[in-house]
């Protein structure tokens, strides 16, 4: 498999900030924590510290992380080795975790609209591939990136508690999209966000604006587009909310499906795994992430049809879900809502349910596009 590098566990990551361009310049890249070594040491201790450097080069890690190599999957993959350490100590130790980067289809193609490039899992599949071969342990994902199908042979038992939803409007010349002058170019590789948009806005122009949040971010900078959109848990996860002109609300923007949900996989059949991962699951997320997916797949659009969804618990602990489809111009936005218990098998049946309501208003052909 190309394009795939590897690091050993450390105490400190690589600075994942604004101007943070952290790449592998090496098929393998280690990064270990060490104590600080004086200028001048007695041959004893010199050999003494080769031995320990060589016994943790030898070290078999208990735990491979596969993800993705931009800033904020690798602050994912960073935030899942941090839980894993501090909830069981034998991965504590120097070396027993590594994070390996692997390239996806979706990192390799960037000058086409991903509804173009077609299929599904863009940014899983290859690191799907690589946990069912035995190249890594666990699979980090973006849960807004995982298709609603797993591969035979694996599973994903566990999500991390979910970061705020919500998306970000950026832009150095308007506070909000009300306030852009019409005709004004917002950037967006999102057919979810540019519908939403659309339907709003319909003065506004939207044109497909791919890359990491940093490359995003230059080309906004350098005048491309008036606008972009970004979701605030990446910009959270990446410590860059200053980049912020306005958080949208839930109302004015709805999330991507599992927005804001990190999910990790493993084989069925790793018992190790699944016990590691257990303790780090947060059920209420991963039921807010069930029922929004029930409901995506139970509309099975394509890649080219906006879909958007939102569970979360009320205040009196019951679930309220929102959804939506669209069409890719905005000129059709199809809506509904549910409140059932916060409970799995309800709220996959409020997923499903809602979703089947959208089917029957769609009517035939509103999918095909």
């Amino acid at each position: 498999m190309a394009n795939v590098f590897t690091m050993r566990s450390a105490i400190q990551h690589p600075l994942l900030s604004s101007s943070a361009n952290f790449r592998p310049s090496h098929p393998t890249l280690s990064i270990r924590s060490q104590p600080a070594r004086p200028r001048r040491r007695n041959a004893a201790a010199i050999r003494n510290a080769l031995v320990i450097e060589q016994e943790v080069d030898a070290k078999v890690s208990l735990v491979r992380i596969g993800t993705r190599g931009s800033p904020l999957a690798l602050a994912q993959a960073f935030e899942t080795r941090d839980k894993l350490m501090a909830t069981h100590s034998e991965l504590a130790e120097e070396g027993a975790i590594e994070i390996i980067i692997i390239k996806t289809t979706g990192d390799k193609i960037l000058d086409q609209p991903l509804a173009d490039i077609g299929g599904k899992g863009l940014f899983t599949k290859e690191i799907d591939e690589a946990l069912l071969e035995g190249k890594i342990d666990i699979a980090v994902h973006s849960m807004k990136d995982v298709p609603t199908y797993l591969p035979d042979g694996m599973i994903l038992p566990c999500n991390l508690p979910r970061e705020d939803v919500r998306d970000a409007f950026i832009s150095l010349t308007a506070k909000s999209l009300a306030d852009l002058q019409p005709g004004s170019v917002v950037g967006s590789a999102s057919l979810r966000r540019q519908s939403q948009i659309l339907y709003r806005y319909p003065n506004l122009k939207v044109v497909n604006f791919r890359g990491n949040v940093q490359t995003r971010l230059r080309k906004l900078d350098e005048g491309e587009v008036q606008a972009t959109l970004l979701a605030l848990a990446g910009l959270k996860r990446l410590n860059m909310t200053e980049n912020v002109t306005e958080i949208l609300s839930i109302e004015e923007m709805l999330p991507a499906i599992a927005q804001g949900a990190i999910g990790i996989a493993c084989r069925s059949n790793d018992d190790t795994m699944v016990n590691y991962l257990a303790h780090l699951n947060h059920e209420e997320t991963r039921l807010a992430v069930a029922c929004e997916r029930a409901f995506l797949e139970t509309l099975d659009g394509s890649c080219r049809t906006p879909i958007a969804g939102y569970a979360h618990r009320d205040e009196d602990g019951n679930c309220l879900f929102r959804g939506l489809v669209a069409s890719p111009d905005g000129t059709r936005v199809l809506e509904t809502s549910r409140k059932g218990l916060y409970a799995l098998d309800d709220m996959v049946a409020m997923g499903e349910d809602a979703g089947k309501e959208l089917i029957s208003k769609a009517g035939s052909g509103f999918f095909d596009w």
